[in-house]
């Protein structure tokens, strides 16, 4: 028997090319490349297998800085050709890199589709509220009343909310993390790639040139814990600096309360990643709809299910198609079954 060579093991450098990094100095695009560079070795996969496409962005000059294969592709459009790809190469491991306006503007049709055919790919999405590239003009993620080049008195639009987008579009596995906290960014890239089907992480991650200090509340020591809540499976919804808050559920409504001799970790809401119908308040938590409190910004996996993977499906019905009729005729089904003769 033939004893296969051993792999030699990979390192971050190993994914690093010779290109010279163009993101502005001080971008959260640093952050998330270093991170994806450090988990890659890990996850055994020869470089020849993995593939990263992007669109159109700042973020999307990502493939030129990973040593493996990669495609910078059309403005929105990164999700179909990755869908493309998987679909006649499932083998290899696709990684999508995309961006607020490049995936949810001209692009949003291609991922809420993306998603809800369930290809066994990774969605990493850069949100960092503007538009970066084209120089500081709101997105679909931008605030409202946010005033910028294209919107000097303000915006009038109301913004995406991208975890209820990808909740809508039935992703099977929905989580969020940011550019300024790389242990859990690495975290929610592992739990990303492990996921069997279309793997939809949003990444907050901040233009320092065109929209600097976005989600400075969520990333600065000083205000970080009492504005973020990080999601633990099986763990009660704790936060705060001293870890004496929690959230609740007063019918379908998450309230903020005070732990102590009244209120314990058994009354507080448990995270379960696999409960569609809490996940649907968890990423509303976004929106802070109940103005008589302040509710902190939820981090981690939000939601995460088991449903077939379209290029599985696919492949089994060619393949019954084929066992029953054997291989088809392409003229055939091309002219199909209405046909004029022309005198």
């Amino acid at each position: 028997m033939t004893q296969q060579p051993t792999l030699p093991a990979l390192t971050p450098k190993d994914f690093q090319t010779d290109q010279e990094v163009r993101w502005c100095p001080g971008c959260g695009d640093y952050s998330i490349l270093a991170q994806v560079q450090k988990i890659m070795p890990g996850l055994g996969i020869p470089r020849e297998n993995i593939v990263i496409i992007s669109g159109i962005g700042c973020s999307s000059r990502f493939p030129y800085y990973m040593e493996t294969y990669g495609m910078h592709s059309i403005h929105g459009r990164a999700t179909a050709i990755a869908s493309g790809l998987k679909a006649t190469r499932p083998e290899l491991s696709v990684w999508i890199v995309t961006g607020d306006g490049d995936g949810l503007s001209i692009g949003g049709n291609h991922t809420i589709h993306l998603l809800r055919r369930n290809f066994d790919v990774n969605m990493m999405l850069f949100n960092n509220q503007i538009y970066g590239l084209t120089k500081g003009q709101y997105s679909p993620t931008s605030e409202e009343n946010k005033v910028t080049k294209s919107t000097p008195f303000g915006s009038i639009d109301h913004p995406f909310n991208p975890l209820a987008l990808a909740m809508g579009a039935d992703a099977t596995f929905i989580a969020r993390s940011m550019d300024r906290d790389p242990k859990h960014l690495q975290e929610s890239l592992l739990r990303s790639y492990k996921h069997r089907g279309a793997s939809f992480l949003e990444i907050y991650q901040n233009c320092n040139i065109f929209n600097d200090g976005a989600f400075e509340i969520f990333t600065e020591k000083g205000s970080k814990p009492e504005e973020t809540l990080f999601l633990e499976q099986g763990k009660p919804l704790i936060f705060g600096a001293a870890k004496d808050k929690g959230i609740k559920l007063d019918g379908f409504h998450p309230v903020v309360v005070q732990l102590g001799d009244s209120v314990s970790a058994d009354d507080l809401w448990i995270h379960d990643e696999n409960d569609f119908y809490k996940a649907q308040i968890l990423v509303r938590i976004f929106d802070d709809p109940r103005k008589d409190q302040h509710l902190p910004r939820p981090f981690g996996v939000f939601y995460e299910t088991d449903r077939p993977c379209y290029e599985d499906v696919m492949s089994a019905q060619i393949q019954e198609v084929i066992s029953k009729k054997g291989k088809g005729d392409l003229d055939k089904l091309l002219r199909g079954n209405e046909v004029w003769t022309i005198q």
